[in-house]
């Protein structure tokens, strides 16, 4: 075998370099080089999806639903609604499946006073450390840090619970108004630059876009705050998937696998709630992270 089929069928160890004539320190650093690429690429970031993408076929039927999001190849989803479920029979549908659950969206009110026990106990259930609010919005620049306060509080009550061994965490979604700017700072801005960095960033990279923001200016302005990230594609065809827009997803992906925090890849296709032409949409998507070698 030459050397660089040798390189090519990944079959390298140090013996090897040494019976080509390479030295006894080169071949070990070689092969260290070639372990840790091995070891790198297979620690890729898990990859799920919202299942608002697919809500017309999960009302419809929720466990067959789960099993086609199983098939096409995705880990994991992420809820924004329960379709009359108890956590305990979503978690048993996603359990049959070999499904995790990477987050759910729950609105203001569920995260607010009493109801933030109720919903911190259903997510224990589902396996999820992720109560994602998906919407809110505010007149001014002190509503805004007003409800950065309020997310400081409802962290500190879910930073004591636990799913397993892990801490749970309260976090935001972005939508395009939360980049309209009050002054010269952005609402984005005034309420993260005012949350503890607890508080989870998720951000949509189409939404931001939409609201006139860079999602990598925004990724870069708060690294250790996006432990999940909706990828939606953004322009392009009307039809387009991920990869087929204008996200610079090669800057989003080096950003996440970078900052050794993103636990999550979100896939999110608002393309239309027909049932299978959503299921279509987000396997497309699914196809398209595969080409970019993310899944």
């Amino acid at each position: 075998m030459s050397f660089s089929n040798t390189l090519n069928h990944g079959a390298c160890t140090r013996r090897d370099f040494l019976r080509l004539g390479i030295s006894g320190a080169v071949a070990m650093a070689l092969t260290s080089r070639l372990a840790f690429a091995e070891e790198a690429a297979g620690k890729k970031i898990p990859v799920g999806v919202q299942l608002y993408s697919v809500r017309e076929a999960c009302s419809k039927d929720l466990p067959g639903t789960l099993k086609t999001i199983k098939k096409i190849g995705y880990s994991g989803v992420e809820y924004a609604g329960y379709y009359g479920k108890t956590a305990k029979e979503l978690r048993q549908m996603m359990d049959d499946e070999g499904l995790k659950c990477y987050g759910t969206h729950t609105g203001l009110d569920t995260l607010r006073g009493d109801e933030l026990k109720k919903a911190i106990e259903f997510n224990q259930i589902l396996g999820n450390r992720y109560l994602i609010c998906p919407w809110m919005q505010a007149r001014n620049a002190d509503e805004w840090k007003a409800l950065a306060d309020e997310f400081n509080r409802m962290s500190e009550i879910v930073a004591k619970e636990k799913v397993g061994d892990k801490r749970m965490y309260v976090g935001y979604h972005a939508h395009a108004h939360d980049f309209e700017k009050f002054g010269d700072k952005r609402a984005w801005d005034i309420f993260f630059g005012g949350t503890v960095d607890d508080v989870v960033m998720q951000l949509d990279t189409s939404n931001c876009l939409a609201g006139g923001a860079d999602p990598i200016a925004v990724l870069k302005a708060y690294p250790k705050r996006g432990r999940t990230i909706h990828l939606k594609e953004h322009g392009g065809k009307n039809d387009s998937a991920i990869g087929e827009g204008d996200v610079k997803w090669a800057e989003v992906f080096k950003l996440c696998e970078e900052n050794k925090v993103t636990e999550y890849y979100i896939v999110e296709s608002e393309k239309g709630a027909n049932p299978e032409a959503s299921i279509n949409d987000v396997r497309r998507c699914f196809e398209g992270l595969k080409k970019m070698k993310r899944v």
